[in-house]
């Protein structure tokens, strides 16, 4: 939704690495541009809700851009949010072409993400660390994935249960500990 507001991906400009999941875990958003009507604005970021059970369903985001449509209420709402966008172009403030040069390091292809954000969130919830100390590592990905795992949808049960991540838990004076 952000990315319709803008023309833009969003932080295009930052390494997109594990410092920017642990910032997006801390409720870092793109900031939402000044065109954006306020309906929009409001469920885009009840999108971004931290709380998957917070968030629309598909339906409730059909519902409300269907109601936005048929409504005539709401239509100067729009219409003066797509002229203060146009305003925004012709200044070169807004769209991708007057934005920042990307990030060598941002990275928009598909890649599964799951290992990496469950790693980050037990990080961060982990009881031996307070919610404000991260452990730092670099990460390699492997993003070379077979062409059959695109192309199979009875290939997904399979990859997704190559990709889970084992743990281990050694005993160790009585109590489990995590181990790398």
């Amino acid at each position: 939704m952000w990315e319709l507001t803008t023309g833009c991906k969003p932080f295009a400009n930052v390494e997109h690495d594990h410092n920017l999941v642990y910032r997006i875990l801390d409720g870092e958003r793109p900031k939402i541009t000044e065109d954006t009507p306020e309906c929009y604005a409001n469920l885009m970021k009840s999108c971004w809700d931290p709380d998957p059970k917070k968030r629309p369903s598909v339906k409730k985001i059909r519902n409300s851009f269907g109601s936005w449509f048929f409504r005539t209420l709401l239509d100067d709402v729009f219409t003066k949010a797509e002229l203060k966008r146009r305003e925004l172009i012709e200044s070169q403030k807004l769209g991708p072409e007057f934005a920042k040069k990307p990030h060598p390091k941002a990275i928009y292809t598909s890649r599964s993400l799951i290992s990496f954000v469950s790693k980050s969130s037990s990080i961060k919830s982990s009881l031996f660390y307070s919610n404000e100390d991260y452990i730092s590592e670099e990460i390699k990905f492997d993003i070379k994935f077979k062409s059959e795992i695109y192309t199979s949808s009875l290939n997904v049960t399979a990859t997704s249960r190559k990709r889970k991540v084992d743990e281990s838990n050694i005993e160790n004076d009585g109590k489990k500990r995590l181990c790398d």
